[in-house]
């Protein structure tokens, strides 16, 4: 089964088990660095990433799930926000050039195969303006309970007695940064999620880094 469809599947177990973005205290301190513009969420999933940028913030969000912007609008009507949605690949962006001001892609990346990594970052800059910043989340291979695993993993998903797997690519944090560099990005921060209690990143659950596309 493609990614997209088993996304289009668990969409709805996906809004009541992360109603809330494990990420709120690192977006909140985004909301107050950047203060307002144009922000693209990528992989936006239901929609709980937007919840810090209401205030101040014109709102985009682009996933490859219907289902999961179904559920996005759902939320939104919510919570009482205006966000403009679009059903599209990340590797290829519905937007013109310097579209954005700000972006954040929350746990989307590690889902994209092959070249498509490469293509997402590089159409992620392409979007963004010059000396735009942008947010970026992954898993980190080598947290703990992925050790012995490959660097290629399906994870699971049970559905009412069904299992359904998600595909996800595994980064380190030099890997990561490399390719971000590679697209045309400089590195301003990388650090792990705030609620890691690892004393070293580098066996943190996820990688967050903050890039800027250069003047």
């Amino acid at each position: 089964m493609r990614t997209r469809d088993v996304f289009d599947r668990i969409a709805p177990g996906w809004y009541n088990f992360r109603h809330w973005s494990i990420f709120r205290r690192e977006l909140e301190a985004l909301a107050e660095r950047w203060q307002g513009g144009r922000l693209l969420n990528l992989g936006c999933a239901h929609g709980a990433d937007f919840l810090p940028f209401r205030q101040h913030f014109d709102l985009y969000g682009v996933d490859f799930s219907g289902e999961m912007l179904r559920f996005a609008r759902k939320y939104s009507r919510k919570f009482n926000f205006s966000v403009s949605l679009a059903l599209a690949d990340i590797s290829r962006l519905p937007y013109a050039d310097g579209s954005f001001d700000r972006a954040i892609s929350v746990a989307t990346y590690h889902h994209l195969k092959g070249e498509g990594r490469q293509a997402g970052l590089a159409e992620l800059r392409r979007v963004l303006k010059p000396g735009g910043e942008a947010f970026i989340t992954v898993w980190n291979r080598w947290q703990p309970g992925f050790w012995f695993k490959p660097k290629e993993i399906a994870v699971p998903w049970r559905k009412k007695g069904e299992t359904l797997y998600r595909y996800y690519y595994l980064f380190s944090y030099p890997e990561l940064e490399s390719l971000v560099r590679k697209a045309g990005f400089e590195v301003l921060e990388s650090f792990p999620e705030s609620s890691s209690r690892f004393p070293l990143k580098f066996f943190s659950r996820n990688i967050c880094l903050l890039v800027r596309k250069g003047d």
